[in-house]
């Protein structure tokens, strides 16, 4: 079964055709920067533009940056406010020709992708994937089973303020850090998720993994940790295979 995939980031909106059963991609990826400000209104007309882009007409499973209820936003988080309490099927179906939307945080989408076709597949006990992006992305795991919107990036951290707004790859960005400095602070983090959670496997992915030797001198955990292995296409992935899933 071939799904649209798209994972929506703050900076970011990728997609690509995706079939289910094998979690590969059979259609080039497709990238379109993310409106500022990231209205409903405005990423609803983003997300139209990568819809035309594929001439798709089927269902699409979407990765979306915050808490996700029953498609509803719950947070805005790296997205304008005014997402806070939106239904955001409904507001891409609208703006989408009537396509059936079927969305999940971003975090759990890129875990599904990994658990079952990546780092994660054959992993039992207590499995934590980080995605390092705009924000700190995590999906939770216990025996293969999602235990949905664990957002481990919003704890507070060293400052006082949550801890992504410090250990982010937008942080790295913002504040112009080396790969040592900006090391230093994501092995804190993971030392911070370790102390607890006590998880028996981290996998990292996002965009910032792809970039993992820059930093891995840097983290010190106890913890086994692998590198995802769809890197940062694993939100498309997994949200296609979970809208497959839901029908």
């Amino acid at each position: 079964m071939q799904v649209l995939g798209i994972d929506i980031g703050g900076t970011g909106i990728k997609g690509a055709i995706v079939d289910t059963i094998t979690g590969q991609m059979v259609s080039e990826r497709y990238r379109l920067d993310t409106p500022q400000p990231s209205t409903p209104e405005a990423l609803a007309k983003t997300v139209k533009k990568l819809i035309d882009h594929f001439e798709w007409k089927g269902n699409v499973g979407c990765a979306f940056p915050t808490v996700v209820i029953k498609g509803k936003a719950i947070y805005s988080s790296n997205l304008d406010d005014s997402w806070v309490g939106t239904q955001i099927d409904e507001t891409f179906s609208k703006y989408c020709d009537g396509l059936k939307f079927t969305v999940i945080n971003d975090a759990d989408a890129a875990g599904i992708a990994e658990m079952r076709f990546g780092a994660g597949k054959g992993l039992d006990g207590l499995v934590i994937t980080i995605t390092i992006g705009t924000g700190l992305g995590s999906g939770v795991f216990y025996n293969g089973q999602l235990i949905p919107n664990f957002e481990l990036g919003r704890i507070y951290g060293i400052d006082g303020n949550v801890i992504e707004h410090y250990a982010a790859g937008s942080a790295k960005t913002r504040e112009d850090l080396s790969f040592k400095e900006y090391g230093k602070r994501f092995n804190f983090f993971l030392k911070h998720i370790e102390r607890i959670c006590s998880p028996d496997h981290i996998i990292i992915g996002g965009g910032l993994s792809k970039k993992i030797h820059k930093i891995e001198k840097h983290i010190k955990i106890n913890t086994p940790y692998s590198v995802s292995a769809k890197l940062n296409n694993s939100g498309i992935v997994g949200a296609a295979m979970y809208a497959a899933e839901k029908g």
